[in-house]
């Protein structure tokens, strides 16, 4: 007779949990580091000559398209990629978007291995991150951590404009000069950021992969550039008391703190003190809300219906947006 002996199911120590640590790491390493290359950047110095930045770009497509920030080529029409095998390859700017940070450009070769991109809006806080890029000019360098928070904004600005990219992911995995325009990846290999090091203050930011974002990349690899609508307002989010949030079907708003003069905001009706709740039948609670909508290919010049609450009354405003100039 066969006996049914029970054991007790292994348990897992911290040298077996470090194991599966270092193993995820170089998984992703080994998988994405052929996808990441050193960018090599030339500038113009306030005396005339021609210095040499740096930054990281990640290959988005077997004939080249690659990702990285838009700080990283300011003010370059071509660049230098060099890849994990040595190769050196010359780099076109294709497009460039100082309100995300990003930029798409473009490196003539072959036997390019481009990296996956993964969905930035699935992570979660506390999920293992792998930062790869080249900071310092050490190429090839990884860094790994958690994500420490997700939903922070990045301030970025433009010519003459500025915004704040949102929904930004925050990590712990350690990001300095020269990692900016590398790969952010989740345990899996997939791209889900592009790093950033402008925030400084020790903390590791990352542009997010996400249907937002994609939209941006589409548009600099098909025109080079992205258009926005505009309309003229600044505001935060507030959140609406419950019987105005009854009455409007919204928990919250945008309140409204300024209208720009002369704005379509202005021509539409939009005054300061308004919390705006919907327009074109979405909902905005917050400035991300709009920045998104304006994002839309079909915006600029069209008339939207804007939802606004107004001393407890919820009115209806027509406003068409123009395109943001840089």
């Amino acid at each position: 007779m066969a006996l049914n002996v029970q054991t007790d199911p292994p348990v897992e120590t911290p040298i077996d949990a470090l194991d599966a640590y270092s193993r995820t790491v170089t998984a992703v390493a080994e998988k994405l580091g052929p996808s990441v290359a050193a960018l090599q950047v030339p500038r113009r110095t306030r005396n005339g000559r021609t210095a040499m930045g740096s930054g990281s770009g990640v290959i988005i497509t077997p004939d080249g398209y690659m990702l990285t920030s838009a700080h990283v080529v300011e003010g370059a029409t071509t660049a230098t990629a060099v890849l994990a095998d040595g190769r050196e390859l010359p780099v076109e700017v294709v497009g460039r978007d100082a309100l995300s940070d990003l930029a798409v450009v473009r490196a003539t070769g072959t036997g390019l291995v481009p990296a996956r991109l993964g969905d930035a809006d699935r992570l979660h806080v506390g999920q293992l991150v792998v930062a790869i890029g080249n900071p310092m000019g050490l190429a090839g360098t990884v860094t790994a951590g958690v994500v420490s928070a997700l939903g922070r904004s990045l301030a970025a600005r433009s010519s003459s404009n500025a915004r704040m990219v949102e929904n930004v992911i925050q990590t712990d995995a350690a990001l300095n000069p020269g990692n900016s325009g590398g790969a952010l990846a989740s345990g899996d290999g997939d791209v889900v950021g592009i790093n950033t090091a402008l925030a400084g203050w020790g903390l590791g930011l990352a542009v997010p992969i996400n249907a937002t974002s994609m939209r941006i990349v589409g548009a600099l690899m098909h025109d080079g550039r992205v258009r926005r609508g505009f309309i003229g307002v600044a505001g935060q989010r507030r959140q609406l008391p419950p019987a105005t949030a009854l009455s409007s079907g919204r928990d919250a708003g945008i309140a409204v703190m300024e209208v720009v003069a002369a704005s379509p905001a202005e021509r539409g009706g939009l005054r300061s003190g308004d919390v705006i709740v919907e327009v074109d039948g979405v909902p905005t609670a917050d400035a991300g809300d709009l920045q998104r909508l304006m994002t839309a290919a079909d915006v600029i010049g069209r008339a939207l219906t804007v939802r606004v609450v107004r001393d407890r009354e919820v009115l209806s405003l027509g406003i068409v947006p123009v395109e943001l100039k840089d």
